[in-house]
């Protein structure tokens, strides 16, 4: 298969919110060139103090943000959205694309996703990368290489947070745009009976099955392909919608269909600028909040 690479070039100061607006464009993943911190990271990482000419001569200023688009999807209205969001922020940018192939973006993944600590008790850990577990934390492999959902974007990371305190032991959980199932398998791992993830892309529903296979958890999780829960049944006691306000504002109204008496729901992908539309409609729909949770310019929240 063929892709459709758009590259974004924003000011630094602007990059975790291009990102977050590029993240809601597919949902493969994005990754991001940032050079500000070259020295450091080199010495962190590679331990080295002589660094290629062409890498000291990258612009220090600016960040490019890669996203990966595949011939059966529509680039042009892709790259149509991201400039009327980024416009509608206020962020200065320039954007192109070109096409590349399967190769290139599985090799891009690699060079830019790492193991990451979440929380107290889980690591994210990519499939190819080895991790010294010094706290006997959870570890959750993930390959995203088709789905959007490694942990590192702050929407993903928030719920994780939260997931932390509200999954119990035999709990029933559901994921609504599952992505890369990171969170049903996270509940799964965090002591959760059953978790059940539904996403309107079928290809993120057959990479959550291939990551819940990796990770050992086949026998407690089900993935549907479908539109929000229309496709769900029964009741579960953590819900998690980690999409964005609008279809979280959507959701609200019949949600509680799937929710067990003393159930708590996540809800995360929410952009500061929409706190307040998300907060009065839960409000509205019945909903408070037991928990606010914030990282970069993104919200999650706790709802019961």
């Amino acid at each position: 298969m063929n892709w459709t690479e758009i590259k974004v070039s924003v000011p630094l100061e602007f990059t975790d919110t291009a990102a977050a607006i590029a993240n809601m464009t597919v949902p493969y993943g994005i990754y991001i060139e940032d050079y500000s911190d070259l020295e450091e990271k080199a010495e962190e990482i590679a331990h080295i103090d002589l660094i290629d000419e062409e890498l000291i001569n990258k612009d220090r200023t600016r960040s490019v943000i890669h996203i990966y688009i595949s011939e059966c999807d529509n680039a042009a209205e892709a790259l149509a959205f991201l400039k009327e969001r980024l416009a509608a922020e206020k962020i200065p940018f320039c954007a192109d694309s070109d096409g590349v192939n399967d190769s290139d973006w599985s090799e891009n993944w690699k060079k830019y996703f790492h193991a990451t600590e979440i929380g107290d008790r889980l690591a994210i850990v990519p499939s190819w990368e080895e991790y010294e577990n010094k706290e006997n934390r959870r570890l959750l492999h993930i390959d995203p290489g088709a789905a959007f959902g490694t942990g590192t974007h702050a929407t993903t990371a928030l719920c994780l947070s939260m997931l932390e305190n509200c999954v119990e032991e035999g709990a029933k959980m559901l994921d609504i745009g599952c992505g890369s199932g990171i969170l049903s398998i996270a509940s799964v791992l965090l002591g959760a009976e059953k978790a059940v993830g539904v996403d309107i892309d079928a290809q993120s529903v057959k990479t959550a099955k291939e990551n819940a296979e990796l990770n050992g958890c086949t026998e407690k999780t089900e993935y549907i392909v479908g539109d929000l829960a229309d496709k769900v049944s029964g009741k579960y006691n953590v819900v998690c919608a980690n999409i964005v306000a609008d279809v979280v504002i959507r959701l609200l109204a019949d949600v509680r269909n799937y929710m067990a008496d003393g159930a708590v729901l996540l809800v995360s992908g929410i952009i500061d600028s929409r706190e307040n539309d998300v907060l009065n409609a839960a409000q509205m729909n019945g909903f408070k909040i037991k928990e606010k949770q914030y990282r970069d310019n993104w919200c999650a929240f706790a709802l019961v």
